[in-house]
């Protein structure tokens, strides 16, 4: 197996930038490799997840259909963070239904999706303790926002945490409008059921 190291521009990506995987989030384009398998040459991007101490082989010719993207632009990243801000809808399915969808939109690599599962799953200090599997899935989709609030913002990630939380306390549930009881989230969606048919 042969392998010659380039560095290039592919299909608007390039050596060095930092760049959306959905599956694992903010990487680093290191380099854009040739390696020959079986007597094809295939071009490969090199990328580097460094939280996660990975690093991703993906061939140029795939990076569109498995959804790697460049960093959001601005206008992305401030419908995020009023997506933040907004009133959490948590519908009326069990829970393992409910993870699925939650999961399916961190893995969608779109920061607003991401950013609506940090905004339904934030719990204030008033409020009752998540589920270890809510508390997983919360914490996934926070680290996959702020880290790429810090990216785009060329912020560190306590400065970008610090950014989500201001937005988060902006949120109707932590402004004194909602009732810190065990039914929170059911009265949640039914002043959304009372919204929508408005």
């Amino acid at each position: 197996m042969m392998t010659s190291k380039k560095t290039a521009h592919r299909l608007g990506f390039k050596t060095g930038e930092a760049i959306v995987y959905p599956s694992h989030g903010v990487g680093h384009i290191q380099s854009i490799e040739e390696q020959e398998v079986a007597g094809f040459k295939l071009e490969l991007f090199v990328i580097s997840f460094e939280k996660d101490k990975m690093t991703l082989r993906v061939p140029t010719a795939k990076a569109a259909s498995v959804g790697m993207r460049k960093l959001a632009d601005t206008d992305i990243v401030s419908k995020a963070l009023q997506t933040l801000c907004g009133r959490a809808r948590v519908k009326r399915t069990m829970w393992s239904r409910r993870a699925q969808e939650y999961e399916a939109k961190i893995n969608s690599g779109d920061l607003v999706s991401i950013a609506e599962v940090v905004r339904d799953l934030y719990r204030s200090e008033a409020q009752p303790e998540q589920s270890y599997s809510e508390r997983q899935l919360y914490e996934a989709a926070l680290d996959r926002v702020i880290r790429e609030l810090a990216a785009v913002n060329r912020i560190t990630d306590t400065e970008a945490r610090k950014l989500v939380d201001q937005n988060l306390a902006k949120s109707p549930r932590n402004t004194g409008k909602a009732e810190a009881t065990a039914d929170a989230d059911s009265d949640a969606d039914s002043d959304d059921l009372q919204e929508e048919a408005a």
